[in-house]
């Protein structure tokens, strides 16, 4: 349920740099977390108000910036901790493995209830932090694109399979138009050799998020959010057609130790996929698919 675009029809403009977003308000969930809070930064000024739904106090608020103390599995709460938003910017949820009932009650029913609640409020439009580890079980020497099938790593990758699939349904019954950003690493700089090939600087992550608040094309679309790298696993090209251009490049941002294999009780597993240490969790290290079969012709 992926959608693409034509080619120059991003509103990024020559250098790819998005405008300041034409939504009055957004709500962020999961602004307290980590990359909520980068993203937060990273948005100051190119946005107008900003409400923050977290169950965790997300710190001292920016002038722009406003705290509602929700849970998103609490879908009454939820509703009304929206009402009155432009847009819903979803970043909360369990970022790693968890047991199935974690994932299950907070990843996949919480991120339905972010739908029901944009429904109920009036919302058409979301930006969904989805994951690279939604292909996580994809070789490294594969070339991947948002067309290709799933192959999620892990219980957390398919929570993220749910969520990109949930925005279809709602744009095909409701309207709702969503952006699935397919983050790789969000932290403030690569620090492994994955991450050289993953990691998606602050302002290239908010250059994302406001095109999937304006583009005038996006319907359930998905796109990969990472930075310039030379590894060349993702066929971003939907991006690309959106207007995504990456300002920073991961090589520049790399601390020290990213040049350097870490060690691993299973590198056929880790080095072998694109998911590295999500693919190894629970695995028996018998590596049992390596051709690529692709779904489009």
């Amino acid at each position: 349920m992926t959608s693409t675009v034509p080619p120059g029809s991003g509103p990024a403009g020559a250098h790819g740099v998005a405008p300041t977003s034409s939504a009055k308000s957004i709500v962020l969930t999961g602004g307290a977390g980590n990359v909520g809070r980068i993203l937060r930064r990273a948005l100051a000024g190119r946005i107008g108000a900003v409400r923050i739904l977290d169950i965790v106090d997300p710190g001292p608020l920016a002038e722009h910036e406003s705290w509602v103390p929700a849970d998103i599995t609490d879908l009454a709460a939820l509703t009304a901790a929206v009402e009155g938003a432009d847009a819903i910017v979803h970043f909360a949820g369990y970022p790693n493995e968890r047991a199935a009932e974690d994932i299950l009650r907070v990843n996949v029913l919480g991120t339905h209830n972010v739908y029901e609640a944009a429904v109920r409020s009036g919302i058409d439009r979301v930006v969904q932090a989805s994951s690279n580890h939604v292909t996580g079980f994809y070789p490294r020497d594969a070339h991947v694109g948002v067309e290709d099938q799933m192959r999620p790593d892990g219980l957390y990758g398919l929570s993220k399979c749910w969520g990109e699939l949930e925005a279809g349904v709602y744009f095909e019954k409701a309207g709702i138009r969503t952006l699935a950003i397919r983050i790789g690493n969000a932290g403030e700089r690569p620090f492994d050799v994955r991450g050289l090939a993953v990691w998606i600087s602050p302002r290239d992550l908010a250059q994302l998020v406001l095109i999937g608040l304006e583009h005038p094309e996006i319907d359930c679309t998905t796109v990969y959010g990472a930075s310039a790298n030379d590894a060349a696993w993702w066929d971003n090209s939907v991006a690309t057609a959106l207007g995504y251009r990456p300002q920073d490049r991961t090589v520049d941002f790399a601390a020290p130790e990213a040049f350097q294999n870490k060690p691993s009780d299973l590198p056929q597993v880790t080095d072998h996929f694109q998911g590295g240490w999500f693919s190894a969790q629970g695995h028996d290290g018998v590596v049992r698919r390596r051709r690529v079969w692709r779904n489009r012709s």
